[in-house]
């Protein structure tokens, strides 16, 4: 999962992708039920992370899927544990940061210290969805929100603030011509978080890469578009 969330997150995923796979959701370092290690925090070590939590659990290779800063980590994965991969699902994600990406994330990390947490949710979600979700599914963004606040593992501000360190810290911009496995990259249009351009990058440098741009779409595209994301997504593992 992305940024400040848990595995929980990707729940309506799970249910279109856990009728043909295994599917295994973790807490990233920092999130949920993991442990909240004080910083610093970066997406390689959260990749070690992962890989070792797929070793610690008897899984060889897998179709891997990363939104936003699991993007990043997912990245990092393919690149470090090439073996651990058998197919990459990178949606809404950035190969390095630019100066307009790592403002944001520097005022995310300003702003938790600081802010209401119902407003600063609500902040994010005017970030992430699209102004023409807020006015046709403003009750699902509602439902979304009171479930976040709901949370029984909340993520406390250094862990946040060190997730948010490991997403200005991640380059892996070079490096990504060494990723070796089918790689669907997914986006959308609108994204005013992590532009359309990073993903198209994404794709032009992996060899392997094919780009998927949903339409009227924003940094939550997986959601705004939930049945043609969990169609496409499904379909690419299935392929591979």
């Amino acid at each position: 999962m992305g940024l400040g969330a848990d595995g929980s997150l990707w729940e309506e995923h799970v249910a279109a992708y856990a009728k043909h796979f295994r599917c295994i959701v973790p807490d990233n370092r920092g999130a949920g039920r993991s442990e909240k290690p004080p910083g610093p925090y970066t997406t390689a070590m959260m990749a070690k992370d992962t890989a070792g939590l797929m070793a610690a659990i008897g899984i060889e290779r897998a179709h891997v899927s990363g939104i936003s800063m699991g993007g990043a980590i997912c990245q990092e994965l393919a690149i470090r544990y090439p073996d651990r991969v058998r197919s990459l699902t990178v949606t809404s994600s950035w190969p390095r940061c630019s100066a307009y990406t790592r403002r944001i994330f520097e005022v995310f990390r300003a702003l938790a210290a600081t802010s209401d947490r119902q407003a600063f949710i609500r902040l994010v979600y005017l970030w992430i969805f699209t102004p023409s979700t807020h006015e046709r599914n403003l009750d699902d963004l509602l439902r979304r929100e009171a479930k976040v606040l709901a949370n029984p593992y909340p993520m406390p501000l250094h862990a946040y603030q060190a997730q948010c360190d490991a997403c200005i810290g991640h380059d892996a911009l070079e490096r990504l011509g060494r990723i070796a496995v089918p790689t669907l990259v997914v986006v959308g249009d609108r994204d005013i978080y992590t532009l359309l351009d990073y993903s198209v990058t994404i794709a032009q440098r992996v060899p392997w890469a094919q780009l998927q741009v949903l339409s009227g779409c924003g940094h939550a595209c997986h959601w705004e578009k939930l049945e043609e994301f969990n169609s496409a997504t499904t379909a690419f593992m299935l392929a591979h």
